[in-house]
């Protein structure tokens, strides 16, 4: 395999001209750039992950560390980071905390500490403080994705907020009996999603003068069975059963749907839900939903890490960016029956 020397023969340049042109890195005039290129193509060269990581530094490999691997959002957060990466000619390591507690050591005591990585994307996840000074004190880029970390930089959506609107869809139908399917205590890993739309499905009741019933409220584990089970309990009794589930997820709020249909109740005629999220099914099933664009999300965390990668721009310190959101109304709302006759 023919190496940068015979390269540089070829182009009739210096071994160092070679590497600016083919790294993009340091003058070379778009001529002289042309003729490398055109040399190496020719030759079949093949520049060297290695010699490029030990001549710069830089290994163009970026960890992103996410605590499920088994959820769409993250996929989708994951899939948008890759995508932008790969368009910046990074590769991309995965780190899954589902593990548990030696799992995530090992991530952050070991392997993303041997600088195995250039920089680090963490996806909805909460840092301790020490495992951010670790990565901060070895000067390794970090962005995180979800919610504010100290000294990072972040994109978070503001979960209080996402969920009031999506309660207020609800009773701007006139509904008035509204529950809500949200996260249990062991969901409280990220941000305390679960707590903040939890707060914000409250301050839309209060906001129009509805008493918060716990009756109208099941935890559940952000997945279509647990949002199934949740619904099944909630629509159980006849007494006091609600007209509309604001569920914290769409895979929640799928798994309602197909509970309404098993327990006879019509969608949207006996009961309307809404998620969060706009899932890839949400469309299929007609689901109103907040859209958060996890996709997006991901790409904006890399352009934020290219920043941060480059000497001449790199921003320290902390600064959170808030995520756009919006409300995306289908066929799984309407009015309550009663107002419709």
């Amino acid at each position: 395999m023919p190496g940068i020397n015979e390269v540089a023969l070829a182009a009739g340049v210096s071994t160092a001209t070679v590497s600016r042109a083919l790294s993009g890195k340091g003058h070379v005039s778009a001529a002289t750039r042309e003729r490398v290129l055109a040399a190496a193509m020719e030759l079949g060269y093949v520049v060297s992950s290695n010699a490029s990581s030990l001549a710069t530094g830089r290994t163009k490999n970026v960890g992103v560390v996410i605590p499920f691997l088994n959820r769409w959002f993250y996929g989708s957060v994951l899939e948008g980071a890759e995508q932008a990466l790969l368009g910046h000619g990074y590769d991309l390591t995965l780190y899954n905390l589902s593990g548990g507690g030696e799992n995530r050591r090992a991530v952050f005591e070991h392997f993303l500490l041997r600088k195995r990585v250039d920089a680090v994307i963490a996806i909805s996840l909460e840092l301790t403080p020490e495992e951010v000074s670790r990565l901060l004190e070895i000067d390794k880029p970090v962005v995180g994705v979800g919610g504010p970390l100290p000294g990072v930089r972040t994109l978070s959506i503001d979960d209080v907020e996402v969920a009031r609107l999506a309660t207020e869809h609800l009773l701007s139908l006139g509904h008035r009996k509204v529950a809500h399917i949200g996260g249990n205590v062991e969901m409280e890993h990220d941000f305390h999603l679960p707590t903040n739309r939890r707060a914000g499905y409250e301050a839309a009741l209060e906001a129009v003068g509805l008493p918060v019933d716990p009756a109208l409220f099941a935890p559940a584990d952000f997945t279509i069975e647990g949002g199934y089970r949740a619904a099944k309990q909630l629509l159980g009794n006849p007494r006091n059963r609600p007209t509309a589930i604001f569920a914290a997820s769409d895979e929640m709020a799928i798994g309602t749907m197909l509970a309404a249909r098993d327990m006879g109740l019509r969608v949207p005629q006996d009961l309307s839900v809404i998620g969060i999220d706009d899932h890839e099914l949400a469309e299929f099933f007609g689901l109103s939903t907040v859209a958060q664009f996890p996709a997006e999300q991901g790409r904006r965390a890399v352009e934020i890490l290219m920043d941060q990668l480059h000497p001449a721009t790199r921003e320290l310190g902390s600064v959170d960016t808030p995520l756009h959101f919006e409300l995306v109304v289908r066929s799984s709302t309407s009015r309550p029956e009663a107002e419709r006759r």
